[in-house]
């Protein structure tokens, strides 16, 4: 057996996808895994310096890596939804662009988002959770809301911007490409980035086959919230396209990256996917 070592980031519907593999239901004759796990940033970090064999990313992160190809399995993409930029007060996007924004991280998907939206704007960096204290406190103007946040706190500031609906918008209605998993072609072979993107696969669809038992596992990285709303944002994000992205997938990502090359946001070279294997 091969040991490679998986990175995934404290988040619940990470957790709920690797729950078949974490827990023992879904098994392999050829790996055996070593679970690291980060928060996404830090993935994005480690993916640019080449420390794991298989890892989560945002998929902006992915322009600038060398050597890893883009799992068909385990993306996350919002159906007409994603982040979100919060105030306590109302602005628009000229007071964004003026302002001073809170952001989960650089190489986050939903900070290349709001730059294709609004343009350069002055950011300040933190953990995620820690986004809407300094909205509340006045340390920032506005922050960029990821993960679970995006449902619980919607109703407790101003919605300034819905990156997910602006996304909708200028792609025509492609899902919003937000988190994407990928193999090393340095450590791994094509038939073993394959083999590992099937073994994946079967993990999430075991989860989704068996939601009650994920979602208690994915509960540990609940962050206090309660089981209804991590059950309602596992759904939102662990969805048929988190199965197998597709060519619908791939177009997403190539899109989002080409506009920010497009831009002058980005350089990158190929982007390669992994073999489709339906």
């Amino acid at each position: 057996m091969k040991c490679i070592t998986l990175g995934h980031t404290p988040d619940a519907d990470d957790a709920f996808m690797f729950y078949g593999i974490a827990a023992g239901k879904v098994t392999s004759t050829f790996f055996n895994v070593e679970h690291v796990i980060d928060d996404i940033e830090t993935l994005n970090k480690r993916a640019i310096n080449h420390e794991l064999d298989v890892t989560a990313i945002s998929a902006h992160a992915y322009a600038y890596t060398e050597d890893y190809t883009i799992l068909h399995s385990g993306g996350s993409f919002g159906l007409g939804y994603g982040p979100v930029v919060i105030a306590k007060k109302p602005m628009d996007g000229e007071g964004l662009r003026h302002g001073t924004i809170a952001i989960p991280g650089q190489m986050t998907s939903a900070n290349l988002m709001l730059k294709l939206a609004i343009g350069n704007f002055d950011s300040k960096e933190m953990i995620f959770s820690s986004i809407p204290d300094a909205v509340s406190s006045g340390a920032v103007d506005a922050g960029l809301i990821i993960h679970e946040a995006q449902i619980s706190l919607r109703d407790k500031f101003y919605t300034v911007m819905d990156l997910g609906k602006w996304w909708n918008i200028i792609s025509q209605g492609m899902p919003v490409p937000l988190g994407i998993n990928v193999a090393s072609r340095r450590s791994m072979t094509a038939d073993e980035i394959n083999k590992f993107d099937s073994f994946f696969r079967n993990s999430i669809e075991y989860g989704l086959k068996n939601m009650d038992e994920a979602v208690d596992y994915a509960m540990k990285y609940a962050r206090g919230n309660a089981n209804e709303l991590i059950a309602r944002f596992v759904k939102m994000y662990v969805n048929q396209l988190t199965i197998n992205m597709g060519s619908e997938g791939e177009r997403s990502i190539t899109l989002l990256l080409n506009k920010a090359r497009d831009e002058k946001f980005l350089t990158f070279g190929e982007i390669e996917f992994a073999k489709d294997e339906k």
